[in-house]
């Protein structure tokens, strides 16, 4: 046993208990210039020799050993490091694969404590505000306990890794300046080694993956953290990939919301052509979008804001009740000269604002093509952050909707002012008329000296024509009246039988001129229809005349009436009156069918357009059928004749 041997033999402690050998004999095993072990005998009988020969032989082997071991163990690192390799390549697939943000947390950490077969480990994301390390998924004993910590910026190697955008390693973490003792102490787990890999996209540290402790109890290696940090730049990428999505998907669901919010809200705009309620449901909206304490909303004029609106003022703008806001605020004259909304943040020791302690001041103008005619002023007593964009959508669809509703008013007044017109024209022709039928009809009746027969037909052409005269002015008054909803209804319990027969006593005359027959056909025991007796005998008249003008000489009239079960309006009376007027006139056609309600409608039928009417009365007549709760109806066949039909509810008991 050579001294060098002796020594290595100890050195190595393979000797424990050489005082009982007699003949030892022992080798290193060299791997290069490496000694990587040894390779030793030894014998307790004291008549053992080991000789040169056999030492060599011994060295020999001991050097095929060597050769062994280090292969075995390259082959070994191989196998571990293609392992590692294949887990890296399907973990990344799988990071890929998914865009939810917090299973791809966990999926990260899980996947890298796998490939280093640590202990635990844990995912930090750096706060974008404040810079501090957040715990947001741990693995390991008692690590739970963890998620949620926040550290301040820089703390431990994991401030370290952030700090320096490098991977940090401390294989005796205990004795790192940077050891952060106290999670240790919460988990009851004890740390010895830490590696710390930056998760980075361009020049931006968005978190720090730390691993701690690999269960084979080595260190962590340079292999280790080149390993890591390949993997962190792959989950780095889903992270970004994940945040973007859920930015995006974020954004796309407000968006959703707005336009679902903006419908809503052209509904309810669209809902009235009144300006004043359209004003009031902008500025809800306004208020309700901006979490607003007090707004106003008003029209521009040439002497300031008339205020249509406002809410959470209480009584402080009553002086702004008969005379207009001043345009000289500053915020007012800056939004009306830029036609952008603009938010203001106010002192309230100055009292810049309308409401007293106001600290935001929001106002969005409301603009008609270029020019702003009107403003919405939102004021709140905190510091708040207006949707500015989601206001100035909300102004362009108030505009048009306030817009829409002011060119109604104007249409309004003109057709108030019209039927205000034709009524007032209709009034002055009918006294005169009165007086051209009064004495034409005593001069036919001989009261100022005998009429011959060339003189009476000239005066019952007068006659004609001051009746047919006296229809269109009529004609033109009723629906004028109808047309803004002025013509009244006076109801009441109707005798209908009555009704029906006034309707043909007055056109009986004329019916029988033109050797006409007319039948009625209605029970006696008719009910009282709930409905304006004038109203009712004038729909009656229309339809018996427009019967006797367009049927031929000779022709049937055939007046009709059922009391019946409401079969043509689910939603009227249940009980009503049906009635009907029949001829074997000339019919219609089927394209006449199509317009025969429309006003000022006549056909072009050269037997139609023999009898003079003014394409007002069919009109006229369906609107004061369903003013009175009925409905109408018609069955035509061309030159075979027209039914016409209405309904009249019956007047309860």
């Amino acid at each position: 046993l050579t001294q060098d041997y002796e020594q290595e033999a100890r050195r190595l402690n393979l000797v424990p208990a050489l005082q009982k050998t007699y003949a030892w004999m022992g080798v290193p095993l060299n791997a290069g210039s490496d000694t990587i072990g040894a390779l030793s005998i030894g014998s307790r009988d004291p008549n053992t020799t080991y000789t040169n020969k056999q030492l060599n032989i011994f060295r020999a082997i001991a050097d095929q050993t060597a050769g062994a071991i280090v292969k075995a163990r390259l082959l070994e690192e191989t196998e571990r490091r293609a392992k590692q390799l294949s887990t890296l390549n399907q973990i990344t697939q799988q990071l890929t694969s998914t865009l939810e943000h917090e299973p791809l947390m966990q999926n990260i950490l899980d996947s890298a404590v796998q490939i280093l077969d640590c202990e635990a480990g844990s995912l930090f994301m750096v706060d974008p505000d404040t810079e501090e390390l957040v715990f947001t998924v741990t693995v390991g004993p008692s690590s739970a306990d963890l998620v949620g910590t926040r550290l301040p910026k820089g703390t431990g190697i994991v401030g370290q890794a952030v700090a320096t955008r490098a991977p940090v390693v401390e294989n005796n973490a205990r004795k790192s300046e940077g050891w952060w003792e106290d999670g240790d102490e919460q988990t009851g787990f004890s740390t010895e080694a830490l590696m710390a890999i930056p998760l980075q996209v361009k020049d931006r540290v968005l978190g720090v993956i730390e691993m701690v402790n690999k269960k084979n109890g080595l260190p962590f290696t340079e292999e280790d953290k080149e390993l890591l940090t390949a993997f962190a730049g792959q989950a780095s990428v889903a992270v970004e990939n994940a945040r973007l999505y859920t930015l995006t998907d974020q954004e796309l669901n407000a968006r959703v919301e707005e336009l679902s919010i903006m419908q809503r809200i052209d509904r309810e705009l669209n809902a009235t052509l009144e300006t004043g309620r359209a004003m009031r449901t902008t500025l809800e909206w306004a208020m309700r979008r901006s979490s607003a304490d007090a707004g106003i909303i008003g029209v521009i004029e040439e002497e300031g804001l008339r205020i249509t609106s406002h809410e959470g003022y209480g009584d402080q703008l009553s002086a702004y009740n008969e005379k207009p806001l001043p345009l000289d605020l500053p915020a007012i004259e800056q939004t009306i000269t830029s036609g952008q909304p603009k938010a203001f943040h106010l002192d309230p020791a100055k009292e810049d604002g309308l409401m007293p302690g106001a600290r935001t001041q929001v106002v969005v103008p409301i603009r008609r093509e270029a020019h702003v005619t009107g403003l919405i002023l939102l004021e709140s007593l905190k510091d708040t952050e207006a949707d500015l964009d989601f206001l100035g959508r909300l102004s362009d669809h108030a505009a048009i909707a306030i817009a829409n509703a002011q060119l109604y008013a104007e249409v309004e007044a003109a057709n108030i002012a019209k039927s205000d017109f034709v009524s007032f024209v209709a009034h002055e022709l009918k006294n005169p008329m009165t007086s051209i039928k009064g004495y034409t009809e005593l001069m036919s009746a001989g009261a100022v000296g005998p009429v011959n027969e060339n003189q009476k037909n000239f005066l019952q052409t007068i006659r004609s024509n001051v009746l047919r005269m006296n229809t269109l002015v009529t004609d033109l008054n009723d629906n004028a009246k109808i047309e803004v909803g002025r013509l009244r209804i006076e109801f009441r319990a109707v005798d209908i039988k009555a009704v029906i027969q006034n309707a043909v006593n007055s056109l009986d005359q004329q019916i029988k001129d033109k050797n006409q027959t007319i039948e009625v056909d209605a029970p006696e025991d008719l009910p009282h229809v709930w409905a304006d007796q004038t109203r009712v005998e004038q729909v009656l008249v229309n339809f018996i005349s427009n019967s006797y003008k367009y049927t031929q000489e000779g022709g049937h009239i055939i007046v009709g009436a059922e009391a019946t079960e409401n079969q043509w309006d689910p939603e009227g009376s249940p009980t009503v009156v049906h009635l009907w007027v029949k001829d074997n006139g000339i019919g219609m056609t089927e394209e006449d069918q199509k317009k025969i309600f429309t006003k000022f409608f006549r056909s072009d039928d050269q037997k139609a357009r023999e009898s003079p009417g003014t394409g007002l009365g069919l009109n006229i007549t369906k609107n004061l059928i369903e003013m009175q709760g009925g409905r109408t109806w018609f069955e035509s066949k061309f030159r075979e004749g027209t039914t016409f039909h209405f309904t009249v509810p019956i007047a309860e008991e």
